[in-house]
């Protein structure tokens, strides 16, 4: 009798082994030997498949050789120094291709319409990819990475933190703490004893808009975020370090080096937004609770606010929006600025038209959110600054079962990979002028700026357009119509042009710029 129950528990232990085996196998080669297959078929081709590495190796390779390129700063195409393997296979297969992340199928698509498909798909067909820890660690299972009924949930919550009106308020923390930047800008200028100062203008603004973030979304200043913001760093160079090497499930729970020091950066950060959360429930200043954090725990000053607001999230729900919110509310902002301040370095005949533009509708004054409206200029250059140099590199989307998209049949769990860099500039949808500077091309609005009305899409479209894209256009026109009212700009000869992929669109050696005041 024992030898048959041994016997039976040798054959059950067979075929788990087998089973698991079998799944191994279909993984590393036979799904991808399939895959291939299936989308040539469809006349869609690309790079050869490696053992478990996929196409990463070659990734690394094409991305190591363009890492010291240096680009003319009148040249903004880009995408040989950013996205090398998306240049090069484009070049050999065709706009749309399949090549392999891992052993995690991409086809690469670049047609507005399909995109718009895609992203605009309301029933969870096209859902978010897992991340990896590391990005996971940085930016938390917030708004960006939760899916089905959870995202629901978080929306809802979120949502009321960002209507016009809370807005429009939002509108005096951003000038008060551009003010103070300003201020300090001006009195550099003077210390120097000159008339101009060199300022790397992309660290300056992932300070203010941090600050910014503090104050509107926490209530608290950059100075008691800062912690926050040197770790964010710290995970963000991990993330970017990271990206492309290949990833075995379960490897993050190894003690490795570069696994401890995640840990230990998650553990500093998810402390510090737990004293932030829990000095909230403990204060008795209700002035502190109509700001994003406030939203998130229920705490409201009116009775139609308590109305308004959505479904509670728990500590740990909480906690992850922190990071969300953190990272993604200052690190768009800034690189938007960085890039737009470049571009009117570059073009100063552009930096003038603003200027005049600005001090015409606000003269001196600090802006409300009245007065930006009317700044149509500042807008279509903030259009053709993200169409050009937008924050966003790609949108991912996995296929949760067999899916039509188009005349496309994309099988269960591949992901679709939409690069927003090489979509911005198609020269089928912008012109034979797409790699070129003119915001004129937004004079009547953004579908109406290409051939197709869903050519520019630097912030999502559909339902997970980005919940904060009015906070960060407003942040954006209220910073540089401050700046423009007060000093003119060009570039450093220090300045190398170098976009580069850093989890975002950045400047690889920062922006030095030479600022002059208009006023002493």
């Amino acid at each position: 009798m024992e030898m048959s129950y041994l016997g039976i528990f040798q054959v059950v232990l067979a075929v788990l082994l087998i089973s698991r085996l079998w799944k191994v196998f279909n993984v590393l080669l036979w799904k991808p030997y399939t895959l291939k297959k299936w989308f040539a078929k469809q006349g869609i081709r690309g790079p050869s498949y490696s053992f478990m590495s996929g196409s990463l190796e070659e990734i690394k390779s094409l991305k190591k050789n363009v890492g010291e390129m240096v680009m003319d700063i009148h040249c903004h195409d880009f995408i040989p120094r950013v996205l090398p393997h998306y240049y090069k296979w484009s070049s050999q297969y065709g706009e749309r291709f399949l090549y392999f992340f891992g052993t995690q199928p991409r086809i690469c698509i670049t047609e507005p319409e399909l995109a718009k498909e895609l992203l605009s798909n309301k029933f969870g067909f096209f859902t978010k990819p897992k991340p990896r820890p590391t990005l996971l660690a940085l930016l938390g299972k917030g708004l960006v990475f939760t899916d089905g009924l959870e995202w629901v949930k978080h929306r809802r919550a979120l949502n009321p933190a960002f209507t016009i009106d809370k807005l429009k308020v939002m509108t005096k923390a951003m000038a008060a703490c551009t003010s103070s930047m300003l201020d300090r800008w001006q009195d550099m200028v003077i210390q120097d004893k000159g008339h101009c100062k060199e300022i790397e203008m992309h660290m300056e603004f992932e300070e203010l808009t941090a600050d910014i973030i503090c104050h509107t979304a926490f209530g608290k200043s950059f100075n008691e975020g800062r912690a926050v913001f040197e770790v964010q760093k710290e995970l963000q160079k991990l993330a970017t370090a990271t990206s492309a090497d290949v990833f075995i499930p379960g490897s993050q729970y190894l003690p490795t080096r570069r696994n401890l020091h995640r840990w230990e950066l998650n553990r500093r950060v998810r402390n510090i937004f737990n004293h932030i959360i829990e000095s909230r429930l403990n204060s008795k200043d209700q002035n502190s609770a109509d700001d994003l954090l406030g939203w998130m725990m229920g705490i409201s000053d009116t009775e139609s606010d308590r109305k308004q607001a959505g479904p509670k999230l728990n500590m740990t729900e909480i906690m992850n929006e922190c990071k969300t919110f953190f990272f993604a509310g200052h690190e768009t902002t800034a690189n938007l600025l960085t890039w737009t301040i470049f571009l009117l370095s570059v073009h100063q005949e552009w930096q003038g038209r603003l200027r005049e533009e600005v001090l015409r509708e606000c003269g001196m004054e600090i802006p409300d959110a009245e007065k930006l409206s009317k700044l149509k200029l500042v807008n279509m250059v903030l259009l053709e600054a993200l169409r050009l140099y937008g924050p966003v590199i790609l949108l991912i989307r996995k296929a949760s079962r067999n899916m039509m998209l188009g005349k496309l049949m994309i099988p269960k769990d591949t992901h679709i990979s939409i690069p927003l860099q090489i979509l911005h500039r198609n020269k089928k949808y912008w012109g034979e002028d797409a790699n070129e500077f003119n915001p004129l091309r937004f004079a009547d609005g953004i579908s109406r700026a290409a051939k197709h009305p869903n050519a520019l899409m630097p912030f999502s479209i559909g339902p997970r357009v980005c919940i904060g894209q009015n906070f960060a256009m407003l942040e954006a026109k209220t910073v540089l119509s401050m700046i423009l009212q007060r000093f003119s700009f060009t570039l450093s000869p220090q300045y190398k042009h170098a976009p580069t992929d850093n989890i975002t669109l950045q400047p690889k050696f920062g922006l030095p710029v030479i600022l002059s005041p208009l006023h002493v």
